[in-house]
């Protein structure tokens, strides 16, 4: 009778209809822990080339202009990658190009491993080719839960995937702990995330991608999967257009604006917040004279104030809905820019106006690509994404070298101007205001299913 019951319910509600009906399952929270294991891998190995290049400056005698090009270039990385995988994985599916993503970064660490000594332009290129599968990974794994999840939880289930990311600073100021001065080990310990593509092997290909494939039948298999239900109890598929070719003169015919606000609005928040991952620690050392242990404990308070906003991000967007929350959160952050540019009288001071801008311009980034993602359809959700998030991810060049400019010298100086921080900071919170407003124009997306967007 159960059976019969089951059936009935499946024939008179749609498949997604019935995903919005049934709590999470475990398959479904399997996804969503693949991918949020597979982020905090992300920040994981960022982090460690910066625990690695401090290590260097002495054993490779490092001057400060070639540890900025490495940086740098796991930067150019990213943007290279965000665009890249984007793409592909609207033509060959979520799964295959997260799984590529995974094996592209931990090869090219593998190789770093054994660089010769000195040879910092190979480590400098290698990392680009790290920072190619890195940068893909977030922009390959919101859409591939956006299409997996209930329709009224999407924006704090996707946004999940990015809740966790700062653990992984956490994580490499344990291995740094652990491991001291030993280089090659820590370079070693970014290949770990290989053991993600077991878990990958268990989970199936988007349903949604199926579909823009003509492959209802593999579709109704990983929906099946997902609710942990036999394939004939899977409701009706929703009609969908089969997808020819994914290309960029159909997103910029038909999605310009989305990939404007999505561009602009990536741009201005990762400059608001990622000069803090890269120069914050230097800032509190050498402007404001915390010890070097200080810094790194007070970094660990910070990374866990990011999470709560990231977390909280990614709730409040399904309470009130994306384009205020990003709206809010923007403007926060901005105050906290203008107060760390005009009361700075203290590293105290600064540290708090640091954990503001860190919950708030930072934090907002537990929904801002989970809610890109929602600004384009299902057959060009990962291209979108991806180009409009690699083009704002040029921020991640530009903001790090706009603040060694202003602070002057080499790439990375010692004795920093405090007034450096009124200049920079002051931009930094425009940016923000200008990032929070361009979200206002997007489409507001709460409640919505996928094939309505």
């Amino acid at each position: 009778m159960s059976n019969a019951n089951d059936a009935a319910q499946a024939r008179s509600l749609t498949a997604y209809e019935q995903i919005d009906s049934r709590p999470l399952s475990g398959h479904q929270k399997s996804i969503i822990g693949l991918v949020i294991a597979g982020n905090i891998s992300e920040f994981f190995d960022m982090f460690l080339v910066g625990f690695v290049v401090s290590l260097l400056t002495s054993a490779w005698q490092l001057t400060g202009m070639e540890a900025g090009v490495i940086l740098a270039c796991s930067g150019l990385g990213t943007v290279i990658g965000s665009i890249m995988w984007g793409r592909l994985a609207d033509r060959f599916g979520r799964k295959h190009a997260f799984q590529w993503c995974v094996i592209c970064f931990v090869v090219f660490t593998i190789l770093s491993v054994f660089l010769p000594d000195r040879a910092w332009v190979l480590l400098a290129l290698l990392r680009v080719g790290v920072g190619i599968g890195v940068g893909g990974l977030n922009i390959t794994s919101i859409p591939y839960v956006q299409e997996f999840v209930p329709t009224k939880h999407r924006g704090m289930l996707s946004g999940l995937a990015s809740v966790f990311i700062p653990l992984g600073l956490l994580l490499g100021s344990v291995a740094q702990s652990a491991i001291g001065e030993h280089w090659r080990i820590l370079l070693a310990l970014g290949a770990v995330p290989v053991l993600l593509l077991i878990w990958l092997h268990a989970v199936p290909e988007s349903p949604r991608f199926y579909q823009t494939k003509g492959q209802d039948d593999k579709a109704r298999e990983a929906l099946a999967w997902a609710m942990e239900i036999p394939v004939d109890q899977v409701g009706a598929l929703p009609v969908v257009e089969r997808q020819q070719k994914v290309s960029y003169s159909v997103l910029f015919s038909r999605h310009l604006k989305s990939l404007l606000i999505v561009s602009i609005g990536s741009f201005c928040f990762i400059m608001g917040s990622f000069a803090i991952q890269s120069w914050g620690q230097t800032l509190m050392k050498d402007a404001f004279g915390f010890s070097t242990q200080m810094v790194a404990y007070l970094f660990m308070g910070v990374s866990v104030a990011d999470c709560i906003g990231r977390f909280g991000s990614a709730w409040l967007a399904d309470v009130i809905g994306r384009r205020w929350t990003m709206f809010i959160f923007g403007i926060i952050g901005a105050a906290g820019c203008f107060y760390a540019a005009f009361f700075h009288d203290s590293g105290w001071q600064f540290y708090i106006a640091v954990l503001v801008i860190m919950t708030f311009a930072d934090g907002v980034f537990g929904i801002l690509n989970a809610f890109g993602g929602e600004q384009f359809p299902n057959d060009v959700r990962s291209t979108g994404l991806g180009l409009g998030y690699g083009i704002g991810a040029t921020a991640k060049i530009i903001g790090p070298a706009f603040m060694g400019m202003l602070v002057g010298g080499d790439f990375v100086s010692q004795n920093i101007d405090i007034t450096v921080i009124t200049t920079a900071f002051t931009f930094f919170g425009v940016c923000l205001i200008i990032g929070a407003i361009t979200y206002l124009f997007a489409q507001e997306t709460k409640g919505k299913d996928l094939e309505s967007l």
